[in-house]
């Protein structure tokens, strides 16, 4: 399942994508009529695991893609109750904050996309740690 659509702007520490697969009517987290919030936790860690894999391919004496697990969310705060109903595209924002080739801790954000005269809403913002190579 991926739900990204674009990568926007990437570096050694942030990424941002683009997505508008929130709309789509079989969305695969769907349930029933609706596209909960708590979704954008998946669009979150799908910036994440991209970026992990982009900044690996740059910088990693071996860059092959290694497999990495959601362990915790923090500080999660919403500012809506769905995201099925959002017009505009999504725009998934991951900060790494700090990490080694085990464990790394991300800020994320969700945010429904600016347009023209409009200022952008923020739906969904927390820290997620990510750890790869455990088994």
């Amino acid at each position: 399942m991926c739900l990204l659509d674009e990568v926007m702007e990437w570096d050694a520490l942030r990424i941002v994508c683009r997505s508008s697969s929130h709309r789509a009517a079989d969305h695969p987290l769907r349930r029933g009529e609706r596209l909960g919030i708590a979704c954008a936790i998946e669009y979150a860690a799908q910036a994440m695991a991209l970026h992990g894999v982009l900044v690996a391919a740059t910088t990693a004496a071996d860059p092959s893609p290694r497999a990495g697990y959601l362990a915790s969310v923090r500080d999660v705060r919403f500012g809506a109750a769905r995201i099925d109903d959002i017009g505009a595209d999504l725009l998934c924002t991951a900060t790494r904050l700090v990490g080694d080739a085990g464990t790394v801790l991300y800020e994320f954000g969700i945010a429904a996309a600016r347009t023209a005269g409009e200022e952008s809403h923020r739906l969904c913002v927390g820290r997620a740690t990510i750890v790869s190579g455990a088994t």
